[in-house]
């Protein structure tokens, strides 16, 4: 991020967002028509928050109140609060049909999801202009106003502005486009890009699995460009049917499928001309994962993470860009059963040090690296999530983590010379969902909740003191969740012990409870790997939740063994296992639901989607009559049909553990379901195929097992965000379930 200048007025309100008298209004009920209708309950959230480079503007992408899921450019001044949409993206727009390659990067990337108009910009660091994409264009727009398109910019994707500002960069048709950032012709830096070989963007599996969006990085002085080339031919074909309402569309689409060849790797250097180009040594073996790159600070050199194909080993390389050749600063590797996670909690520091985020000592603990020796500067049995910021002048650097407790997620301050000494910069009582610093540690945009507050985001100096409020987000006045708040149940937590002891956190919401009533429960869970549900936070299906427990739920949710954010001991308990600690902590759940005298114990739907999806499916197996009925959207059922990059992390090679693969599957003892079940697939998903639920179903067939099914013609993994499958889910459970015996 662009350094951020404090010409900010203490206490200006940038985007409240709504006004703040009181409302008079008597309380109302939700319904679900409400729940997924415009504007959203949570409050228009602004994304992509960014201040320009002389930090006058506080720019922002903004969902429009008769459209939630339609994004505009918005720019506020900083001095005086006033606000006015720089660009509306029903003007400038086509409407155009985006390239199959960018619904793919947008349906990898979950915060973009169904989502359209404008979903991101980049500032140029004249701070006169900004390059936005839409529909698959590109435009520029200055700040009075006017909107040009750039030619030539027609399926473009990962568009940015260099470092310097003296190109805009972007990719088309498999190869990589440069051109000047004023008048000028675009240059197409790469020829070969066609058929399987693809050149500056990143490969399945690093966009899914790994968190990597792009494949080619700027240098800091507009010199050189490192570009990822890779060629997907060894990679398996699967003949995937898109179907939609109105015809199907068949894709040959590659996929990495467990236990099959990845795609073939390779990183070159070159100017912005295309000319220069060195081929950088990524090491012998092919069989690897580009993990993470990055300059260094002063553009000398290049850090490349090199991650084996079974993620024990990461290798840190230094490389040097005139020749490509490359040196192994360190490595990470796993302990015995278990892996090593990937991280963006680092930074090159201009000392020639680094700060890194390590699991080393058993949690995510940030160390710093310099000339060889490591120096450990967080510790203890809480998990470090990101390093957001380094003062390097002054020796700060600030971090998230849950230090204060697993349910919060807070902003922290460590001095470099005395890093024991840790100060929490946020609230207590709050969870973090975002936050971001410029680049002296000075200025921080902190996004957080509570159980009765949704999202609010504002600006807080070092001290973690608001300067201004982003968006305040009040639950009041016109406020969309205004006249529901008199009827927001609040959010219990507890913990209940696992087998081996180890604590669970769960949290609960209920109706008002009358004396001598027992209750349903909507037991909700997804317990996969790299995820943690129970938050002191407003999650973003809250309304929906309180539209439940209104509707007279209890709404429940744990989280198991195998999950996140509790140190790699609670997370390596799935370790070529998964479907078992997850279910057996689950089923404890239950358990604890059960002893609960204002629960009816024979009514308990469990509910998941993908993952929870999965665990669905395995719980209903190995407990049949211990659930009420049970929900299973797009699961994964046969784990040989998922990804590598995740697959293999967990369960290993399925060439090696064929057993360890069947024993985790839902489909060898699919038979043992006799409780309702309800299975739910996107017919054009390309995440979790829908061979997943037609072989669970035929396996149920076979065994002449009844279950119902709802399939989604044209959606993908996320069909669940649409308000038909709750309304199935609903007309399920009351003829399984309640039987008209809830409001």
């Amino acid at each position: 991020m662009r350094i951020w200048m404090a010409a900010i007025g203490a206490g200006l309100t940038i985007w409240a967002g709504t006004a703040m008298a009181k409302s008079t209004t008597p309380p109302e009920k939700l319904t679900l028509q409400r729940v997924f209708a415009s504007p959203d309950l949570g409050g228009g959230q602004p994304q992509a928050l960014r201040l320009s480079p002389d930090g006058t503007l506080l720019t922002s992408v903004r969902p429009r109140d008769d459209e939630r899921n339609r994004f505009d450019l918005w720019a506020m001044d900083t001095r005086t609060g006033q606000s006015r949409m720089l660009v509306d993206s029903r003007k400038v727009g086509s409407g155009a049909e985006l390239s199959e390659a960018e619904k793919m990067q947008r349906e990898r990337d979950r915060s973009k999801t169904g989502k359209t108009g404008i979903l991101d910009y980049d500032w140029a660091p004249d701070g006169k202009s900004i390059l936005v994409p839409v529909d698959g264009e590109l435009f520029v727009a200055t700040l009075d106003g006017n909107v040009q398109r750039l030619e030539g910019s027609r399926g473009a994707l990962n568009p940015v502005v260099s470092p310097r500002g003296r190109y805009v960069s972007f990719v088309r048709d498999q190869n990589l486009w440069v051109r000047p950032a004023g008048a000028g012709v675009a240059r197409q830096l790469t020829s070969e890009g066609s058929g399987t070989v693809h050149f500056g963007e990143a490969e399945f599996v690093a966009q899914e699995e790994m968190h990597r969006r792009t494949g080619y990085w700027w240098s800091p002085d507009d010199r050189l460009i490192a570009v990822e080339r890779f060629d997907e031919a060894p990679v398996r074909v699967f003949t995937r049917a898109s179907i939609g309402a109105t015809g199907t569309s068949i894709y040959e689409q590659k996929y990495p499928a467990a236990g099959t060849p990845n795609v073939l790797v390779d990183l070159f250097i070159m100017k912005p001309d295309g000319s220069g180009k060195v081929k950088v040594d990524l090491g012998a073996d092919r069989d690897i994962y580009l993990a993470r790159v990055d300059w260094l600070p002063d553009g000398s050199a290049l850090l490349v993470q090199r991650q084996s194909r079974d993620q024990r080993t990461l290798d840190m390389l230094r490389v040097d860009p005139a020749t490509g050749k490359s040196t192994v600063l360190f490595s990470e590797r796993a302990g015995e059963k278990s892996w090593v996670n990937l991280s963006d909690a680092y930074r090159a520091l201009k000392d020639g040090s680094l700060i890194w985020r390590s699991e080393r000592d058993g949690y995510g603990h940030l160390y710093r690296w310099k000339a060889g020796a490591w120096t450990q500067l967080t510790k203890g049995a809480w998990v470090v999530d990101s390093l957001v910021s380094v003062n390097e002048a002054e020796g700060r650097l600030f971090f998230t983590a849950n230090r204060d407790g697993v349910l919060e997620r807070h902003l922290y301050a460590l001095d470099l010379s005395r890093p024991g000494e840790i100060t929490r910069v946020t609230e207590a009582g709050w969870s973090l969902s975002g936050a971001s610093g410029d680049d002296t540690g000075t200025r921080f945009i902190i996004s957080r909740s509570s159980p009765t507050q949704p999202k609010q985001t504002f600006l807080a100096d070092a001290n973690g003191k608001r300067i201004a409020w982003v968006n305040e987000n009040a639950v009041s006045g016109d406020h969309p969740y205004a006249p529901y708040l008199a009827s927001h149940r609040p959010t219990e937590f507890g913990t209940i012990k696992a087998a081996d002891g180890t604590p669970l956190h769960w949290q609960m919401i209920t109706p008002v409870l009358e004396k001598g009533r027992r209750y349903p429960v909507f037991f909700m869970h997804y317990g996969g790997p790299g995820s943690q549900d129970v938050w002191r936070d407003w999650p973003g299906n809250m309304p929906l939740r309180q539209f439940l427990v209104q509707q007279g739920w209890i709404v429940f949710q744990i989280d198991n063994r195998g999950s996140d954010n509790r140190g790699k001991a609670y997370e390596d308990a799935i370790w070529h296992a998964m479907g078992t600690v997850e279910v057996d902590d689950q089923l404890a759940g239950a358990a604890y639901l059960k002893s609960l005298p204002f629960v009816d114990a024979d009514k308990i739907a469990i509910y998941g989607w993908s993952y929870g999806g999965y665990l669905t499916l395995k719980m209903m197996e190995a407990h049949p009559g211990v659930f009420a009925a049970g929900i299973s959207g797009a699961p994964v059922t046969d784990w040989s049909l998922y990804d590598t990059h995740y697959t293999e992390r967990y369960m290993g090679d399925p060439t090696r553990d064929a057993a360890a693969y069947r024993a985790a599957g839902a489909l060898e003892t699919a038979e043992r379901i006799s409780d309702p079940l309800l299975l739910m697939h996107g017919m054009a998903d390309d995440n979790v195929f829908l061979d997943n639920a037609t072989a669970f179903a035929a396996r149920m067939q076979a065994a002449n097992r009844r279950f119902e099914m709802m399939l989604y013609p044209g959606k993908a993994h996320g069909a669940v965000r649409d308000i038909h499958p709750w309304t199935t889910i609903l007309a399920f459970l009351d003829r399984h379930v309640t039987k008209n015996d809830v409001k």
